[in-house]
């Protein structure tokens, strides 16, 4: 055994003993409606590893397809649901559809956990989705809409509207008392100048914020936020958490209920997923569902994917729990172990996508039974990216 998964294991069986529902019957949910301040803090912190890096300052997904999945994903809801994800607002329309007892979100990104808490606090702070917008984007929240706008009218709405300075600074304040003074977050000087940095992208880009990197390629554009929430699947539907009043407020009231757990995290790493994993089946929980993105492409450089593998095997899950994948044709191009062929051209121009079910980078996006996954990657299966692509057909 290495001596970094050893010093795994020894931080995991001393979370056993702090964790809520330590030692009891796993077969019956123990976990409480609601966690308190404490209690999420102390997830937060002792859950998560050192913040690591990745190519990209994702602040919003890429991924318009997700609306096609949600039907599936919503079958998959019980009492003792739980889910695991990765990366930003798109886990939010996962959550509306799932409605689980809690969800943790794993990034290696600490930004990503800080951007997370950001989310929180102005959820928290927003009864309706039109004020939730006023508040991301620091815009004044316009008089006609209402609980029956739909997510273009949202949209719309903001994306012609002036973002304030005064309110950005109001909102900004608000934001620190709520997670510093209200719910006594131990917050450190970088912890909240990250905060401040991650703010300040949404009130300078408005609804026009996208994914970003450095190997952002002309003529592949990335979907902005309002594109994204105003995905709909093939029958015309809107997808996302803003689709209704009813969707946001299922994930309003997680977050009310301190039941979204931001954790820093690599899915290779020795610590956080078994960690996450101790405490679900410590409380009677399974994984219902857990949002990989593309993350799996970049574990695959080196032998990352099976560190994961193994991490995977040890969730507690059942019959129907799943794995929520995307691939992108085109991305990763040359990394050991893709697959992938010639790019497909895509769709560019101002409002390329808006409202499709739309693949406009390509994606796919499906389900992937994890015990099924496991299994395979014990047999020996899984021995590059390529063959998890193949799984998808």
């Amino acid at each position: 055994m290495t001596i970094r998964r050893a010093a795994g294991l020894a931080c995991i069986s001393l979370l056993l003993l702090l964790l809520p529902g330590s030692g009891v019957d796993a077969r019956r949910p123990t976990l409480p409606d609601r966690l308190d301040d404490a209690t999420f803090w102390r997830l937060f912190t002792d859950l998560s590893e050192s913040g690591g890096t990745f190519r990209s300052e994702n602040l919003v997904s890429n991924e318009r397809a997700f609306p096609a999945v949600l039907p599936e994903i919503a079958r998959r809801a019980s009492r003792a649901a739980a889910y695991i994800g990765v990366g930003p607002e798109q886990n939010f329309s996962y959550l509306a559809a799932l409605k689980p007892r809690i969800a943790f979100i794993v990034d290696i990104r600490r930004q990503n956990a800080i951007l997370h808490l950001l989310y929180k606090a102005i959820f928290e702070l927003s009864p309706t989705r039109a004020e939730f917008l006023s508040r991301l984007f620091s815009r004044p929240r316009p008089r006609h809409l209402g609980p029956q706008s739909t997510p273009r009218d949202l949209m719309e709405a903001f994306a012609v509207g002036t973002p304030s300075a005064d309110l950005h600074a109001a909102q900004l304040d608000d934001v620190r008392a709520l997670l510093t003074t209200q719910h006594r977050w131990p917050v450190s000087d970088a912890d909240l100048t990250g905060l401040s940095y991650v703010y300040a992208a949404f009130f300078d880009a408005g609804p026009d914020i996208r994914y970003s990197t450095r190997s952002f390629r002309r003529g592949r554009p990335f979907p902005n936020f309002a594109e994204l929430m105003t995905s709909v699947d093939s029958r015309g539907a809107f997808g996302s958490f803003l689709a209704s009043e009813a969707s946001y407020q299922a994930v309003r009231e997680l977050h009310v209920r301190n039941l979204i757990v931001p954790v820093v995290g690599d899915f290779a790493g020795p610590r956080a997923l078994a960690a996450v994993g101790a405490f679900l089946r410590n409380n009677g929980l399974k994984v219902a569902a857990f949002y990989t993105s593309n993350v799996e492409m970049y574990l695959f450089r080196n032998d990352d994917w099976t560190s994961f593998s193994r991490s995977l095997g040890a969730l507690p899950i059942d019959g129907r729990s799943v794995i929520v994948r995307s691939v992108f044709r085109g991305f990763g191009v040359g990394a050991p172990g893709t697959g992938f062929g010639t790019p497909s051209p895509v769709p560019s121009g101002p409002g390329a996508g808006l409202g499709t079910s739309g693949a406009g980078l390509g994606e796919q996006l499906r389900l992937d039974p994890i015990g099924g996954l496991v299994a395979a990657a014990r047999r020996g299966e899984i021995a590059s990216y390529a063959d998890l692509v193949a799984r998808m057909k």
